[in-house]
């Protein structure tokens, strides 16, 4: 490991124990991740982070009280299911405190001034963005990265984050909790329609936070070039005009087209030049901070390649957006729904 490189990530073992049994998230998701990390000698030019639990305040500036008690109760049980897709082992409760605690660690890091970190992937399970403040779905306990949001504005004062979120499925936990914050920009590009249904052009906010809410969602089978058309003509002018002072984003490689879950046609390469996007928007706005937390993706080969790709991504001093080749070959279904996009996020950006 590299105690003076700018970019880390965060990993811890006890991610293993939250034991779901037969079910896409499992834990070989995250060893496939070490274990290419390690045999592709990125590892040794990171920074290994080691997390520590979120605290039960922490989980509260997210999630209603009683919803924490009834997680942590039925893993005292021996565990159960939050929903038909969400299990629950007799870990699961401290697990999910500790992917939470991944995260804001993960901030507390690059927040630190006395260090050179500037980049942080935490390679955390369970994963988050589906969890809303009263309920866990989709594989998601606690909304880690809606907790890290809270964390950087409650500890740091930090009252512009910005939220990008690439998993293929929208994340409605994440947009309810910032639904009327104006705060934070939530972001997030999808396959729509698709599970859980939400995360049409027209959800926008409310409220204070009206506008504070863009939605991308993209058609079945969106491959690098309109994805990264779609996040340079929608994403970059409206965060550019926000200005983030710390950027957040949820990583999720089931776009890819290996994945069993979904069907978009990104590559592991295009995961990374999206990370080479938000890395832009970090060093023109927020003097490159950026925390990226996993999300989904469940093909193991897949999930291996893209993070690989990501970590390239974070390392290096090199673009590899190639805007102008994805202008040209964008498929016509996703400049529409671009185009569409803008129309309405218009009302509140210069785009």
């Amino acid at each position: 490991m590299n105690t003076t490189s700018s970019t880390g990530f965060v990993y811890h073992a006890d991610y293993l124990k939250h034991d779901t049994g037969v079910h896409p998230e499992t834990a070989e998701r995250l060893r496939v991740i070490i274990r290419k990390l390690e045999e592709t000698g990125i590892a040794e030019k990171l920074r290994r982070i080691v997390p520590t639990k979120a605290s039960k305040e922490q989980l509260r500036s997210v999630h209603a009280p009683e919803y924490i008690k009834e997680v942590e109760a039925i893993c005292r049980r021996g565990g159960g299911a939050l929903d038909p897709d969400t299990p629950l082992c007799a870990d699961t409760y401290e697990i999910a405190m500790l992917a939470a605690g991944g995260v804001t660690k993960a901030v507390d890091e690059v927040m630190d001034e006395s260090n050179s970190l500037k980049h942080v992937f935490a390679l955390i399970r369970p994963p988050g963005h589906h969890a809303t403040p009263n309920k866990g779905m989709g594989f998601c306990i606690f909304n880690n990265i809606a907790i890290a949001a809270e964390h950087l504005k409650r500890e740091y004062g930090i009252n512009r984050v910005l939220i990008a979120d690439w998993d293929v499925h929208h994340g409605n936990g994440t947009q309810e909790v910032f639904f009327d914050d104006a705060s934070v920009l939530y972001f997030s590009t999808h396959q729509y329609p698709h599970y859980p249904g939400t995360g049409w052009i027209d959800e926008v906010g409310t409220g204070e936070g009206e506008g504070f809410t863009v939605n991308a969602p993209l058609p079945a089978g969106t491959d690098d070039d309109s994805y990264l058309y779609a996040l340079s003509n929608i994403l970059v002018p409206i965060a550019m005009e926000f200005r983030p002072d710390f950027v957040l984003v949820s990583v999720g490689f089931d776009a890819h087209a290996a994945d069993p879950l979904a069907s978009m046609n990104v590559t592991s390469r295009g995961f990374g030049r999206f990370t080479s996007l938000l890395k832009d928007i970090a060093g023109k706005n927020s003097h490159g901070r950026i925390v990226m937390a996993l999300e989904g993706g469940y093909n193991l080969n897949a999930i291996a390649e893209s993070a690989l790709s990501v970590f390239n991504s974070l390392l290096s001093d090199e673009s590899e957006l190639r805007v102008k080749e994805s202008e040209i070959r964008a498929s016509e279904r996703v400049r529409i729904r671009v185009e569409e996009v803008k129309e309405v996020q218009r009302r509140y950006w210069d785009i």
